[in-house]
């Protein structure tokens, strides 16, 4: 069973939503200040009984943000009706986890008979003492800081949420039962904190903030089962909930796993109805791709009527360019399209590129332009789909081959966050040096003020992160017969050499 991303204009603003499964069709809306990644599992486990639709809330993940400078939790819950508006989906069943249950029931009772029912992992009921404690220090400021000291904080605030709550009230008191300090856990959220950004304080102020949604017990309402487990720290709310609707109940599990199981009994005993199809994008996507050496998704943006293919460099994602009139794609490995076997060759690479157009209708593309390094991709993409140019933009290759593959970094997540740090260095010297691991005045390079903008140098930052395949597609491409690549291309429209290579233009210019 397989995962499908897709992206859709709500009112002007974009949300990305997961897809998977078959059956009554099942939203599911994430807490704070996470995505629908979070769910990927549970949507494969839930797949067999129900459609799942997981959107990233606004703000987070790749949604775009509520045009609001603070948003309440009734402003979240319209939210979530306008995506199903726009969906396409009427009655359906609704799950949420913590702040997203907040806010899907929030939307429940506010729009009766839109949900069928309703699971909600835990549900908060605050004291005027814990809605002033959250207030005093829960939601900093998390900005993007010029020599990148915001990333000490963001790990050190995700792994220790699950030691304390809250967080940063450290005492014995307030330690958590199911600490952990998993490497890759602490790392998916980091990831997702770095995408939401400063909009990361929105849902969650708006959950900490807001008034119990709890309708009285003599209003009527489709079922709600409120429950968590054991050690989540809103299981004590669950003592602080007044009476309920009929229809209403609560619950508990021994552990998350059980808490599944328990909402999935739930949600089948109340079907809602199925959808054969649903809205989504037509200028940005993912487009299913398999090759030899790639199964999985490719994502995507622009014009399928475009004559001219775009490549961002290696190590960088789409997030980087700016050419509203091309096709521009992530590379594998890179940004938010799936793996490539590192067994994968660049014939492979420049396979799984010429597949992609085909899959997506992409017929029109005459031209491949690569930027720096990746110009050497294109040669091999215009070579096996037969476009007419290349261009190669602010092309820094470079000669010694053996040196930059000894250079390139380890940005493997470890226990202390130290990866984040050296992915920043190395975004920050690639604006004043190239290449950016030998800093010195001979390899000094123009830059602008907003190419050191620490916002700029966030999205470049994340880029990197995201980047699995970068090591093994530089060293396929300085490995390449480079001579034999220009040869083999058709005209090349343009190349830019970086003035350290003048001596090597000869075999980039035939």
């Amino acid at each position: 069973m397989k995962i499908t991303r897709h992206y859709l204009d709500v009112n002007g603003r974009r949300v990305h939503y997961r897809k998977c499964g078959s059956g009554p069709t099942l939203i599911m809306v994430h807490q704070s200040p996470r995505s629908s990644a979070e769910y990927e599992k549970l949507m494969i486990k839930w797949g067999s009984s129900f459609t799942c639709i997981a959107p990233d809330s606004p703000g987070y993940g790749q949604s775009e943000p509520l045009n609001l400078k603070s948003p309440k939790i009734n402003e979240f819950g319209d939210g979530l009706i306008e995506f199903l508006d726009v969906l396409g989906v009427k009655e359906v069943a609704v799950y949420g986890f913590h702040s997203g249950g907040a806010i899907a029931l929030n939307a429940h009772v506010r729009n009766p008979g839109r949900f069928t029912v309703l699971a909600c992992g835990g549900y908060p009921i605050w004291t005027d003492a814990e809605m002033a404690l959250f207030a005093s220090g829960y939601l900093p400021s998390f900005k993007a800081t010029g020599y990148g000291e915001h990333l000490t904080w963001v790990w050190s605030r995700i792994l220790e949420q699950s030691w304390f709550f809250p967080w940063f009230k450290t005492e014995s008191s307030t330690r958590m039962r199911n600490a952990h300090n998993d490497v890759a856990r602490v790392h998916a959220q980091v990831m997702e904190l770095l995408d939401a950004g400063d909009n990361y304080q929105h849902g969650y102020r708006a959950v900490l903030s807001a008034p119990s949604d709890i309708p009285a017990a003599t209003e009527k309402h489709n079922p709600v089962l409120i429950a968590t487990y054991q050690g989540d720290p809103l299981l004590i709310h669950l003592d602080r909930l007044p009476a309920m609707p009929a229809g209403w109940i609560t619950g508990s599990a021994e552990n998350p796993v059980a808490l599944e199981d328990l909402f999935g009994d739930f949600l089948k005993k109340y079907p809602a109805p199925s959808y054969e199809s649903f809205a989504a994008d037509a200028d940005r996507g993912f487009v299913p791709v398999e090759t030899k050496h790639f199964d999985g998704v490719i994502q995507w943006s622009g014009k399928l009527s475009a004559t001219k293919l775009v490549l961002h460099n290696v190590g960088e994602s789409i997030e980087m360019l700016e050419d509203s009139g091309s096709l521009l794609i992530d590379l594998p490995g890179h940004g938010l399209s799936g793996d490539i076997s590192d067994k994968a060759s660049l014939a492979d690479w420049a396979d799984v590129i010429k597949t992609t157009l085909v899959n997506l209708g992409a017929a029109n593309i005459n031209c491949v332009s690569g930027d720096q390094i990746s110009g050497l991709l294109a040669l091999a993409i215009a070579k096996e789909i037969g476009a007419e140019c290349v261009c190669a933009t602010n092309a820094h290759i470079p000669v010694d081959g053996d040196n930059w593959q000894a250079a390139q970094p380890d940005l493997t997540p470890d226990r202390y966050g130290n990866y984040l740090t050296r992915a920043w260095q190395v975004v920050r010297a690639g604006q004043f040096f190239w290449p950016w691991f030998e800093a010195k005045n001979t390899n000094a390079i123009e830059f602008t003020k907003k190419e050191i903008d620490p916002e700029y140098l966030a999205i470049a930052h994340r880029s990197l992160l995201r980047a699995r395949s970068h090591t093994q597609l530089t060293k396929l491409l300085l490995s390449a017969d480079k001579a034999k690549l220009v040869a083999s291309a058709p005209k090349i429209s343009e190349w830019h050499l970086a003035t350290w290579a003048k001596e090597r233009t000869d075999i980039w210019r035939p």
